[in-house]
């Protein structure tokens, strides 16, 4: 079973939307979150002036899509480690899309070329991987070359940082369809995570949906690869917001190339239909079970038969 951890937030400004500083026990990394806005007012902080990995978190204004830059920072001749790179990311018009930052250092400046290479590395191709940010980096940084203890040291540093980041609002590193089990078995420490499918035939487009799906902690994920009906809605009745998302989609041949978020099994239902559809009854297990029947088992109190 997974353990509690205590993390510590100090609204520097005390203000919630102002600067964050985030540290955890027994951890020597330290993590701000400071808008744009407010990058000035931490010139005088003396751990923004060492070494370190930053995110620059924007929304783009043609699609509105997340935008992420990751970057390193060591230190310079005049003292200005991070907050100098930051200012100068500040300055630059090409990365006019950017609203905060969120840094990693270390409260003991252990931080060398070798270690931000490594995480600046590692970072990206986290952020890649979940595919929820444009990762705005134009090559791939070099991971450097380190012992497999610093290895280990820095995967752990990783791992805390993963934690922090969501902890700070960004889901960068979280894949979209990193699932939760339907049913929780007290008798299976390690519960499988649930896929469910959905086939229907729709007569008048002769065309058979073959999708699947999971549930997360965030909604509902149809999978990359489902096979969903074509056009951008085959019935008057499905919603605005699924019609758009079935037009901005990246489907091929009426192949999903992405794993897309809906609120609700029904929602995604209507998105491979293309018609209004009950999710609850639809979505099953490869024996048949319907999701409306897993919920029902697992609000069943214990002990009563099903």
């Amino acid at each position: 079973m997974a353990r509690g951890k205590n993390i510590n937030l100090f609204l520097m400004d005390g203000d919630a939307s102002g600067r964050i500083k985030c540290t955890l026990a027994n951890w020597t990394g330290v993590a701000y979150k400071i808008p744009r806005t407010e990058i000035e007012k931490c010139k005088n902080r003396e751990d923004l002036k060492w070494s370190g990995v930053y995110f620059l978190f924007g929304i783009s204004d043609d699609t509105g899509e997340n935008i992420a830059y990751i970057g390193q920072a060591g230190i310079r001749k005049n003292g200005e480690g991070i907050l100098f790179r930051l200012m100068e990311h500040k300055r630059n018009p090409d990365k006019d899309y950017w609203t905060e930052a969120v840094v990693f250092t270390t409260s003991n400046n252990s931080f060398g070329p070798t270690e931000i290479s490594y995480l600046e590395n590692k970072f990206c191709n986290l952020a890649i991987e979940a595919s929820r940010y444009i990762v705005k980096n134009g090559n791939d940084p070099s991971p450097g070359h380190i012992t497999e203890e610093k290895e280990s040291e820095l995967e752990e540093f990783v791992d805390y940082a993963k934690l922090i980041m969501g902890t700070l609002g960004h889901k960068i590193f979280v894949p979209l369809n990193k699932s939760v089990p339907v049913i929780e078995d007290i008798s299976d420490t390690a519960s499988e995570e649930i896929e469910l499918f959905f086939t229907r035939t729709i007569k008048k487009l002769n065309f058979t949906v073959e999708a699947s799906a999971k549930q997360t902690a965030e909604g509902f994920v149809v999978l990359k690869g489902s096979k969903i009906a074509p056009g951008s809605g085959t019935d008057e009745t499905i919603s605005p917001g699924n019609r758009k998302k079935r037009d901005e989609c990246k489907i091929i041949d009426s192949i999903l190339q992405e794993d897309v978020l809906f609120t609700s099994p029904s929602s995604a239902a209507e998105f491979v239909t293309g018609k209004s559809c009950n999710g609850w009854t639809s979505w099953k297990t490869k024996d048949g079970k319907t999701l409306h029947d897993l919920e029902e088992k697992k609000a069943a109190p214990e002990g009563t038969a099903y």
